[in-house]
């Protein structure tokens, strides 16, 4: 058996479990809401972030243009695609062999980038990452999202603040837990974890960045996934050229979308996306036209 598949299957026995539950060698089943693993961002991965997106323009000079993007949170987006280390991380054979036993199919990448939470941040809103998708709250997620620590998360430092088993509330008690006293906020949990962990949590789950009030940045990425059949956050085919695509794996290319969905949702003029990334590829409208 694989390591990602033992993952899954330890999973699959836990699930049940109240709350969260640790699981050997694998601590976060999606929802139950913490996922300590302290092999998962290696050293290279902190290496990476580092030395592959502080050169960049972005870092150092950008800032969140609202409040929930963060007025003081740097956010470098397309991680995928700028460099190999981040394109293996959002691949991981343990996170998609996770990721399997709740999303059907080809599971597309929806969003993918670092979040640098400056001293002085504020708190973000309360939010799903599902909420864009106008489903209902009895519908099954639509996408789940990996979020790794590569400074350590604390309370005082911004970390990801949850909500444990709002994603099984309805609209109504959502509303209903509102009008509490101290509303949702109170309800509230931060992920405290240490450098290199990570959490996977699913779409529907109620949860905020938390404010830095420190003296120091802290540092995260965050890779987003949805269903085979939604649209992701980022357009990739507009973001990442083909180019770069052509490099990467072929299970990076259909994260990307270069993969159908039963059975035809994604096709390029009746064809199989992954056919635009061949050497000579043509988009038939140009090949086909009529003669002037």
């Amino acid at each position: 058996m694989s390591g990602g598949a033992a993952v899954a299957d330890d999973h699959d026995a836990a699930d049940s479990a109240p709350g969260w539950r640790p699981l050997p060698g694998w601590l976060l089943p999606p929802g139950h809401f913490l996922f300590k693993h302290r092999n998962w961002v290696f050293p290279l991965v902190f290496l990476a972030l580092v030395g592959l997106t502080y050169p960049t323009p972005f870092l150092g000079s950008h800032r969140g243009r609202n409040d929930f993007e963060g007025f003081e949170t740097e956010r470098v987006y397309t991680l995928v695609a700028r460099g190999k280390v981040f394109e293996d991380l959002a691949t991981d054979e343990r996170l998609m062999a996770l990721l399997s036993r709740f999303m059907e199919g080809s599971f597309l990448l929806s969003a993918t980038h670092a979040i640098n939470l400056m001293p002085g941040e504020t708190a973000q809103s309360i939010h799903t990452d599902d909420g864009f998708y106008r489903q209902p709250r009895s519908s099954p997620p639509v996408g789940y999202s990996v979020i790794g620590a590569i400074d350590a998360f604390t309370a005082a430092n911004g970390a990801t603040e949850v909500i444990p088993g709002s994603h099984l509330w309805s609209e109504d008690e959502i509303a209903e837990r509102r009008n509490q006293p101290g509303g949702l906020e109170a309800l509230l949990v931060p992920m405290e974890i240490p450098a290199g962990a990570v959490f996977v949590f699913p779409g529907k789950l109620l949860h905020r960045g938390g404010a830095n009030t420190t003296d120091k940045p802290r540092l995260a990425f965050t890779n987003q996934y949805c269903a085979g059949w939604a649209r992701p956050q980022e357009n990739f085919f507009l973001s990442v050229p083909k180019e770069v695509v052509r490099t990467m794996s072929p299970r990076a290319q259909a994260l990307l979308g270069y993969e159908l969905w039963p059975t035809f949702m994604g096709m390029v003029s009746g064809s199989h996306p992954a056919k635009s990334l061949e050497p000579g590829w043509v988009a038939p409208i140009v090949a086909q036209a009529p003669s002037p």
